[in-house]
C-alpha cells in the first residue's frame, strides 16, 4: 500500500470518527429528539417558510450527514422534513439525501475495509472458488438488486448495516444506489406523510405498528419473487439435463 493511500485512509477514518464524536459532544441526541422538534415546531416552520431554499439545503445536508455517519434519528428526521416541506417535497429530499449518504457509507467501507475483509474471507484469488463465503458472495452478487431491495423494504434490518455489509461483496455501486433509492421509497413516503401531524405524535414507536411492519415485509417478499423464479428454472433445467 502506498503512503499516499495510507494517509487517505487514515484521513477518511478521522473524518468519520470526528463527525460522530462532534455529534455527541455538541449534544446531538438532545437536539435530535421528538420533544425538541415539537417544542420548536413553529420556529422551524417559520424558518422554512421564510428561507425555503436555504432550509431545503440545510435539511438535505443534515440528513445526508446523519446517514453517511450512521447516526441515530432517521425516523425523526423524516418526520421533520415531512412537517417542513410536505409529503412530496419532503419525501424527495429524504430519498436523495438518504441514498447519497448511504452510498457514501458504502463506498467508504469498501475503500477502507473491503480488501482486508475479502482476504480474510478468502474472496480474493484462486482459493476463493470452493469457500462458503465465496459461494454466498456469488449468490448475493448474482441477484444483488433483488436482495438489496428486500433488505431495504423490510425494516427489520438496520439501515446502517445494509449500507456497510454489501461493501464487502461484489455488488456494483450503481446497483446499490438503484436498490436503495427504490427500496426506501415506501417507508420514506409513509414517514414524510405522517410528519404533517408531528405535533400530535408522542412517540415514534406509535408509528411502527404490526400492520405497517407486515406491509413492508410483504413488499420485501415480492422483491424476492424474481430470485425464486430464477432458482426454480435453474433447478428444472439441471433436472431435465441428460
Amino acid at each position: 500500500m502506498k503512503d499516499g493511500d495510507t494517509w487517505a485512509r487514515v484521513g477518511l477514518v478521522l473524518l468519520f470518527a470526528g463527525g460522530i464524536a462532534a455529534f455527541f459532544a455538541l449534544g446531538g441526541p438532545q437536539y435530535l429528539s421528538l420533544d425538541t422538534i415539537k417544542d420548536n415546531r413553529d420556529r422551524l416552520l417559520a424558518l422554512a417558510e421564510g428561507h425555503y431554499v436555504a432550509a431545503m439545503v440545510i435539511a438535505f445536508t443534515v440528513y445526508f450527514a446523519a446517514t453517511a455517519l450512521s447516526l441515530p434519528g432517521a425516523v425523526l428526521l423524516s418526520l421533520t422534513l415531512g412537517m417542513l416541506f410536505g409529503r412530496w417535497i419532503g419525501a424527495a429530499i429524504i430519498v436523495v439525501a438518504a441514498t447519497a449518504g448511504a452510498t457514501c457509507a458504502f463506498l467508504a467501507a469498501r475503500y477502507l475495509f473491503a480488501g482486508l475483509a475479502r482476504r480474510r474471507l478468502g474472496l480474493d484469488g484462486a482459493a476463493a472458488a470452493p469457500g462458503l463465503a465465496a459461494r454466498i458472495n456469488q449468490g448475493f452478487s448474482d441477484d444483488a438488486f433483488h436482495y438489496l431491495l428486500f433488505l431495504r423494504l423490510v425494516p427489520l434490518f438496520p439501515f446502517w448495516l445494509v449500507n456497510l455489509a454489501p461493501a464487502f461483496s461484489d455488488v456494483r455501486a450503481r446497483t446499490f444506489v438503484l436498490a436503495t433509492a427504490i427500496g426506501i421509497l415506501p417507508g420514506v413516503f409513509v414517514f414524510a406523510n405522517l410528519g404533517q401531524s408531528l405535533g400530535r405524535i408522542d412517540s415514534t414507536a406509535e408509528l411502527i405498528s404490526p400492520a405497517t411492519l407486515g406491509a413492508f415485509a410483504l413488499l420485501g417478499l415480492f422483491a424476492l419473487v424474481p430470485v425464486l423464479i430464477r432458482r426454480l428454472r435453474s433447478s428444472a433445467t439441471r433436472g431435465a439435463a441428460p
